[in-house]
């Protein structure tokens, strides 16, 4: 039997590049997709190996093989006979040419016997290496199937395992995919996961928090929508850089909505022993720029509003922008782990049409799934900074950490 391999872009150019070289009567075995090998063939698609069998040679190819198994077997059973016979063994050329009629007979037998025993050796090593060879290439395959097919199921489990911490399936795909394309043929399962780790944490960047103005006061807001615990949140930060960092930092709140969040901030105000002041007007943020002239930071809490109002939108942007030819400006938009993806793409789009910022996630301790952090990283493109785990002022706060993060959506506890 004719048994081949061809390779082509397609199952059928594959098979008919086989019908051109074998004829039209080959019969397919079997079809897989295979990786190309080489420098830089990673980048090209997969290519078809159809395995071709000719089975109209099948019939003469064993006759053959059976034939000269018996032509083999015949001649030896020649030498045996004429061994055992004290004969000579058929053959064209005089006994002479074997050098045996100088010997004596007891020599001469002994040598023959030797050559017989030599012969039959030969011929059983050489018999079992073919019944071998096919076994042993049988089992090759399977090993390489079975690693193929493990390490499948372990790329499988990794896409898994990111969907059930929430992260969005068409970015597990899309890292799925990324990494499967460099994943070496039958490498072990920590080197795909060490690929799948890193690809991960590089898609979450570096975190980048407040930094100082390069001259004269920071003015950093906080906006997002009401409950995510923007107060709380600011206050951390405050503490942070008053009591850490030995900064002067004064706290502004333009949240008129909310009187419980106006003294909510300055109780923290009070224990900061920083100053606190409620602007209503653009014009009471640019006075308080002159008041507060020396200070490092200036922290500006904003009124939390629904994304579909479109006359606080309109203030809030005033706001934001009411700065923008006087001093240095940051813009954070805090929200919570725990919302739904769908309406953070809501909320990320809305605050998007105000101005660029930095994403900050808090109520990390109130669930179990982190998928929503690089969901919206991956979406709005926008830097995290720090992340929130509880309500103790100054302690629940920390800078984001892509390591951590990513153990935890890969499943690992930290």
């Amino acid at each position: 039997m004719i048994i081949k391999k061809f390779l082509g872009k397609t199952e059928a150019e594959a098979v008919e590049t086989a019908k051109k070289e074998l004829g039209e009567n080959v019969v397919v075995m079997n079809v897989k997709n295979v990786k190309r090998k080489g420098f830089f063939d990673f980048l090209k698609p997969h290519m078809v190996e159809v395995t071709i069998a000719l089975e109209e040679e099948n019939a003469n190819r064993a006759d053959a093989a059976s034939v000269d198994m018996k032509a083999a077997v015949s001649a030896i059973n020649d030498v045996v006979v004429s061994s055992i016979n004290n004969t000579p063994v058929p053959s064209n050329e005089p006994r002479q040419s074997m050098g045996l009629l100088t010997q004596p007979e007891e020599t001469t037998d002994k040598k023959e016997n030797n050559a017989i025993e030599e012969k039959l050796d030969s011929l059983q090593s050489l018999l079992e290496q073919q019944l071998q060879k096919p076994d042993e290439e049988k089992k090759v395959e399977e090993k390489k199937a079975e690693e193929a097919s493990e390490t499948d199921m372990f790329m499988k489990l990794l896409y898994k395992t990111m969907l059930e911490n929430e992260v969005d399936e068409t970015y597990a795909g899309q890292i799925i995919e990324e990494i499967e394309k460099i994943n070496k043929p039958n490498s072990p399962f920590d080197f795909a996961l060490a690929n799948t780790y890193q690809k991960m944490i590089l898609k979450f960047g570096k975190p980048v928090g407040i930094t100082p103005s390069e001259k004269g006061v920071k003015v950093v807001f906080f906006v997002g929508p009401t409950g995510v615990g923007k107060t709380t949140t600011i206050a951390k930060i405050a503490s942070r850089f008053q009591v850490d960092d030995k900064k002067k930092v004064a706290l502004l709140t333009a949240d008129t909505y909310r009187i419980a969040a106006a003294e909510q901030l300055r109780t923290y105000a009070n224990i900061l022993d920083v100053p606190f002041r409620i602007v209503y007007t653009t014009e009471e943020i640019e006075q308080a720029l002159i008041d507060f002239k020396d200070y490092d930071y200036i922290l500006v809490d904003t009124a939390g509003h629904s994304y579909h109002n479109t006359a606080q939108k309109e203030n809030m942007s005033k706001i934001i922008h009411s700065v923008d030819d006087l001093v240095e400006k940051e813009v954070f938009l805090v929200l919570s782990a725990t919302t739904k993806y769908k309406d953070l793409i809501s909320i990320a789009d809305a605050y998007k049409e105000m101005a660029d910022y930095k994403l900050i996630f808090t109520k990390l301790d109130e669930t179990t799934t982190l998928g929503n952090l690089l969901n919206l990283k991956l979406y709005t493109g926008a830097a995290l900074s720090y992340v929130t785990h509880g309500q103790n002022v100054p302690d629940d706060i920390e800078n984001f950490n892509p390591q951590k993060t990513v153990k935890r959506l890969l499943g690992g506890k930290n």
